[in-house]
């Protein structure tokens, strides 16, 4: 379970954490009245809609409704979820998280951690000037080979390992860097001494390179950080390819190859998931956008969920071979256990994406089939059904029959047709058979995969009822106004009310924003706590007169009316009741009438 941090603590965050300089390094931001403006990096947009208020801690994009809290930001823009981006901004503001500050440990681990990625990027740093050197040109002479320029060579940080057994090793510990240290992040292999026997001779304690003689992929998760490197053997050794095993500073089952570009690219529709490092890589020189690479081990449900952060689908575009497209079957059931929606480019020839983007070029990988997840997996079923005999289209048409019962009734139309020209049975038939391919009590319904889309809708109908009522409450926000000047009964809306009983509680404007459940909301409620449409003091008062006096009178109208409606029905006590609850409406609204004069 999550550490829920604590609301003290959350408000000295976001009060360090300035919410105009946090969006200044991602934002042109100016200046203009109390506000700052920008261009909204949550959609494309020309003139500037986007608003920062660094009084109320909030920003709202008045273009697509985005709206939130500093926290709120950070989860959208680096696609983190709240614990995550939490975390981010403390680590930013150098602040230790609450249930670490007790813990005498925390510091020791906080420093190895910073201590190990600082050794992993000086040691990025070795490859990508070794890869220019003398004793990097057998890995620059391969990548040239593979067809890489220099400015993708330099974008994704590539690099070469010498051949010598250590000089990494000793370029690192020249920079202060413990045998130790190098051993837990994964760039040097200890030997420990041995002492001497009859047939051996005593070895004293050795420590040499992990990488030697490869070309270099550094590993660089979306913040930048180097967590760990993958090589490319030059010659006959093997592994062919060697990644860096699992450290303190990285696990290869939550991370995934380039996610430091993913994170540069917005409004990705897709995310293209490919198996090898040079995959990524020549992709990427052709211009297709938002490609990745798994670190050496299938698709993980973590992996999953991070992809998710940054694109609605993922297309799963992996090489031909067997391996590959049985890596795919099971990618696919984790892409839709998390709810990621989900499909496979179809590479012919069984060429894996490097070798078909430089064969066939962007054009041709653009205009690559996008399988649904039911159209690969009947595709593969073809494979393993001999469709010339009549047992092997029952069977087919029986395992078909399974995927297709999962589906909503309109996907499951477009296979239908297929499947009756691959088996010859009539559409009757596998319609029966579809509804029988589950046993009775297990039928589930057809899941339809969420898309993540930014709310379009701001607040309900705008009648001016709501729109004073959404009035008071930035005014409310504001601490300025008297206490006893509006109370709960003024606001019909029950988000509004609940607003108003945070606020007299001592609420923050970003505390109320972070509280809200979904996007529409919080949208909605960072509109209204963003700073009011005046700063003077007796303007405010006025204004927020005028909207209690306008609701009020409203209200005490319409039961007036309706009390007068109901009248002639009533009797005895009933009556005389009513007639006194009308006289004191009667009064109520005259006395607002006059308010209003």
């Amino acid at each position: 379970m999550a550490p829920r941090f604590p609301t003290a603590w959350l408000d000295e965050l976001r009060a360090r954490a300035d919410i105009v300089q946090i969006i200044g390094q991602h934002v042109q931001l100016k200046k203009n009245g109390r506000k700052h403006w920008g261009l909204c990096p949550f959609h494309g947009e020309k003139t500037a809609s986007f608003s920062v208020d660094s009084e109320s801690q909030l920003y709202y994009c008045f273009g697509c409704k985005a709206g939130g809290s500093v926290i709120q930001f950070v989860m959208e823009y680096e696609r983190l979820e709240f614990q995550e981006a939490v975390k981010h901004l403390a680590d930013q503001l150098h602040m230790p998280l609450p249930q670490m500050e007790s813990d005498p440990d925390y510091q020791r681990r906080r420093t190895q951690r910073e201590r190990l990625l600082a050794c992993n990027r000086d040691a990025a740093h070795f490859f990508h000037q070794t890869l220019f050197t003398p004793a990097g040109q057998p890995a620059l002479d391969y990548l040239k080979r593979r067809g890489l320029t220099d400015s993708i060579i330099r974008k994704f940080g590539l690099g070469a390992a010498p051949a010598g057994w250590d000089i990494l090793t000793r370029h690192l510990q020249e920079k202060g860097y413990t045998a130790e240290e190098l051993k837990l992040v994964g760039l040097t292999v200890i030997k420990e001494a041995t002492p001497a026997t009859e047939n051996e001779p005593a070895r004293p304690r050795r420590a040499f390179d992990m990488f030697r003689n490869r070309a270099i992929f550094p590993i660089i998760d979306q913040y930048g950080n180097v967590l760990a490197f993958g090589g490319r053997a030059l010659g006959d050794v093997q592994p062919k390819y060697l990644n860096t095993s699992d450290t303190p500073v990285f696990n290869k089952r939550m991370g995934v190859y380039a996610a430091n570009l993913l994170r540069k690219e917005r409004h990705l529709q897709r995310v293209v998931l490919v198996e090898g490092y040079m995959d990524v890589v020549a992709l990427t020189q052709f211009g297709v956008p938002g490609v990745c690479a798994t670190l050496g081990t299938a698709l993980t449900n973590e992996q999953a969920r991070l992809l998710k952060r940054f694109a609605p689908a993922v297309y799963l575009s992996y090489d031909g071979d067997s391996a590959g497209q049985n890596a795919i079957l099971r990618g696919l059931d984790i892409l839709e256990a998390e709810g990621v929606e989900a499909r496979v480019l179809d590479f012919p020839d069984g060429l894996d994406p490097d070798e078909f983007i430089r064969r066939d070029g962007r054009e041709a990988f653009d205009r690559l089939p996008a399988l649904t997840p039911a159209a690969y997996r009947m595709r593969r079923l073809r494979t393993e059904h001999d469709l010339s005999t009549q047992e092997g289209r029952t069977a087919y048409a029986r395992a078909c029959a399974a995927i297709l019962s999962r589906l909503d009734p309109v996907e499951r139309e477009n296979h239908l047709q297929e499947l009756m020209v691959h088996t010859g049975f009539t559409r009757d038939v596998l319609i029966q058979q579809i509804g029988l391919s589950i046993p009775q009590g297990q039928q589930t319904a057809p899941q339809i995969v969420p898309t993540r889309m930014r709310p379009r809708q701001d607040s309900p109908a705008a009648t001016q009822e709501s729109r004073d009522e959404e009035l008071l409450i930035s005014l409310l926000s504001t601490q300025r106004l008297p206490a006893d000047i509006v109370t709960e009964e003024d606001f019909s809306d029950e988000l509004l009310q609940e607003l108003f009983r945070e606020l007299t509680a001592g609420a923050s404007p970003a505390t109320l924003v972070e509280m809200q459940g979904d996007e529409v909301t919080r949208a909605r409620v960072s509109r209204i706590l963003l700073t009011p449409p005046t700063e003077d003091m007796d303007q405010m008062l006025r204004m927020a007169q005028e909207c209690i006096n306008r609701n009020r009178l409203k209200r005490a109208t319409e039961e007036f009316t309706a009390l007068s409606r109901s009248m002639a029905r009533l009797e005895g006590p009933e009556k005389s009741a009513a007639l006194l609850r009308a006289q004191q409406l009667s009064a109520e609204i005259r006395r607002l009438n006059g308010s209003r004069q």
